[in-house]
């Protein structure tokens, strides 16, 4: 049997390990910091496809993910993932809304224009949303279930694990390029979040094109997450209280209710930046290396669809080909 090693522990790293362990495989995840201290953990997780390609690869890895979580949602409710309706608001004239065309009819509907801020289309969609305060736990324990092994150890030379692996899949985010050495296209991108007392709001809305800024207002069962920015290239994990108060602005005058709530914490991650998925083998090395980087801010949104995607290049599956549009 193959010794795969996972480096990451992350959304997309249990992700795979749960995947490849589900098929019989023998799985180990490296990782020096725990689920709940990864970008994973801040991130606003819910379903939609934020700074990440367009290419008929994504488009089935996130109608993968999309049915992966759907069902989590309705059979494992101590998993933490909710369907949510909230509003996605547009302010551009041509919105891509080729991901729409993965929900039904009644899961994604046009919106009148007095349902949203002036000049702005819309629509009203229902997608999954997780409080990552408890699906990541979930998550891990349903790969413990499956006999995954997990060390808490930080990996510098991929390499350096032949001994010990046959198979290393590298799904370490924005550090994923440069463990590998071989890819320098990959932007650490800075996101900033507040997390407040929920006021009593079940739908969230996302306008990323607001005119100050990047806005969202995401309610999960433990707080409402406010946010954020995209800053490309900033690396600093402290928060910023002028940001913060910027954010506190914004989604307050988007959504009224959380005006004033409670700050209950502040968080910032790094998202992993790059133009393309990297999702493919990677030549040359002492053991069979796979990469699995790339995701933007849609790591959550594509979490399922990378995995299956890794186990079918592992398996040199015939639908692991069209991965080859996701990588440069």
């Amino acid at each position: 049997m193959q010794r795969i090693a996972v480096i990451g522990a992350g959304v997309i790293g249990l992700s795979v390990a749960h995947e490849l362990a589900a098929s019989g495989r023998d799985v180990t995840v490296l990782a020096d910091l725990d689920p709940l201290e990864t970008t994973s953990a801040i991130a606003g997780a819910v379903w939609f496809p934020y700074a990440a390609e367009g290419s008929p690869a994504v488009d089935a890895m996130l109608a993968s993910t999309l049915r992966r979580f759907t069902a989590i949602a309705g059979e494992r409710p101590e998993a933490g993932i909710d369907l949510r309706s909230g509003t996605i608001v547009e302010r551009t004239p041509y919105p891509d809304r080729s991901w729409a065309a993965h929900l039904s009819s009644s899961d994604a509907i046009e919106l009148p224009a007095s349902a949203l801020p002036a000049g702005a289309t819309g629509m009203r969609i229902t997608v999954p949303l997780a409080t990552m305060s408890l699906y990541l736990p979930w998550l891990r324990q349903q790969c413990e279930a499956l006999g995954v092994r997990f060390e808490h150890r930080a990996v510098d030379d991929v390499d350096a694990l032949a001994d010990d692996f046959d198979v290393a899949v590298v799904a370490a985010g924005a550090r994923g390029g440069s463990l590998l050495g071989d890819d320098a296209s990959v932007v650490p991108v800075r996101g900033q979040v507040v997390r407040v007392e929920n006021p009593g709001i079940s739908e969230f809305v996302i306008d990323d094109d607001n005119p100050a800024g990047l806005t969202y207002v995401l309610p999960r069962r433990d707080c409402v997450v406010l946010g954020g920015t995209y800053e490309e290239g900033a690396t600093s994990l402290e928060p910023d209280p002028a940001t913060e108060a910027a954010i506190l602005e914004r989604c307050a005058a988007l959504v009224p209710a959380v005006a004033g709530q409670r700050i209950l914490s502040r968080a910032v991650g790094l998202r992993p930046g790059r133009a393309r998925l990297r999702i493919e083998d990677v030549p040359g090395r002492a053991l069979r290396v796979i990469a699995a980087y790339g995701h933007g801010g849609s790591g959550m949104t594509l979490s399922w669809g990378t995995a299956e995607r890794v186990a079918a290049l592992l398996e040199g599956r015939r639908d692991a080909a069209d991965g080859r549009s996701t990588t440069t």
